[in-house]
């Protein structure tokens, strides 16, 4: 928690000034990063496919169209913080290249994350994107990244079964929408009804996720695909969510437990900074490396992420809470949190015994 003086310190107006020419998407970066790596991934994907299985060029051509599909993805993030009514053609190619086909359709960030961002929301029950994981067992750790092997088939269960069930019964189209329709961590997240931004066409990529499934589904058991198709999609977002969570754990320091709403400042403080490499951007990419930079200023586009992060560090650095946030690598700031994690833990068994 960030105490007035703290506050006080914080040179948020400077900040801002530095990075006020940077606050435009460019469309064409947008376009050409995207299409780039979902047909990479594509491309990969069928490789691997029809590649003797576990020879070197299958376990290359799998690693490429992981971390392919991984930078595709991660464009949701994107979307959930683009103006109203802006990128509608990108958003619409998004989803059905990459979000419908690994059954994460846009409209399960929209409005959810944006909310996450909010001073009154962040860190609260309230937020679906935020678990005080520094203050509990370090199990809670683990469990959130084992999460992934099963996830694929969660995602699966939720689009091919609940969309058509749920709308034949009412009660659990509630249920759905609320607890099932959402890509958080906080299990206790309830989504609200009006828990939507750019995305009023949710129920038509809910209905063309349920068809993609299926689609594919039947072919196989009617033998017009191979089974191993299911088999490497499966490999595939098993590998994403995974690297996926221990980037979201490096996301944040997870200390705040939510008894009271955070500002600004707090927020940027209680987020990570991981600048590193080129090989930083495999693991966290779209500008997810400068996350702490992106709660400081949520509608910069991510393109402009690293050169905003420069300018703070050049212009700023000397004032020790803009450099707080930042962490050495994934190793780091994975180790962190789990220390913190730990201590957590032990000091409660000391307290309790």
């Amino acid at each position: 928690m960030a105490d007035n003086t703290t506050q006080a310190n914080f040179p948020l107006y400077e900040a801002r000034a530095l990075v006020r020419d940077l606050m435009t998407p460019d469309p064409r970066i947008y376009w050409l990063d995207f299409l780039f790596h979902i047909v990479l991934g594509w491309t990969a994907f069928a490789v691997a496919l029809h590649t003797s299985w576990l020879s070197i060029w299958q376990i290359l051509s799998y690693c490429v169209a992981v971390f392919a599909f991984y930078r595709a993805a991660i464009f949701i993030h994107e979307l959930a913080h683009l103006e109203r009514g802006t990128f509608k053609l990108f958003r619409l190619v998004w989803n059905l290249t990459c979000g419908i086909p690994f059954m994460i359709p846009s409209f399960t960030y929209d409005g959810v994350h944006y909310d996450h961002h909010k001073p009154g929301i962040y860190g609260t029950g309230k937020d679906g994107e935020y678990l005080p994981f520094a203050t509990q067992h370090p199990s809670g750790l683990v469990g959130y990244v084992l999460l992934s092997l099963i996830l694929p088939l969660l995602l699966v269960v939720r689009f091919l079964l609940l969309t058509p069930i749920s709308y034949l019964i009412p009660p659990l189209r509630k249920i759905v929408w609320e607890r099932a329709s959402s890509l958080t961590i906080n299990p206790a997240y309830i989504r609200q009804a009006d828990a939507v931004r750019n995305d009023h066409d949710w129920r038509l990529q809910e209905w063309a996720a349920f068809l993609f499934a299926a689609i594919v589904i039947s072919s196989v058991m009617l033998g017009k695909l191979p089974w191993q198709v299911l088999l490497l999609w499966y490999a595939v977002a098993v590998a994403i969510f995974i690297m996926n969570s221990l980037r979201t754990l490096a996301a944040h320091a997870y200390r705040h437990e939510g008894d009271h709403s955070l500002t600004l400042v707090e927020q940027y403080l209680d987020s990570v900074n991981i600048p590193g490499n080129f090989l930083t951007a495999l693991w966290a990419p779209v500008g997810l490396r400068y996350h702490a930079t992106h709660h400081l200023f949520m509608s910069l586009p991510y393109h402009n992420l690293g050169k905003a992060h420069r300018r703070l560090v050049q212009e700023l650095g000397g004032n020790d809470l803009i450099m707080q946030t930042r962490r050495n690598g994934l190793g780091h700031a994975l180790k962190q949190i789990w220390q913190e994690s730990a201590a957590a833990a032990a000091n409660k068994n000391n307290t309790q015994s």
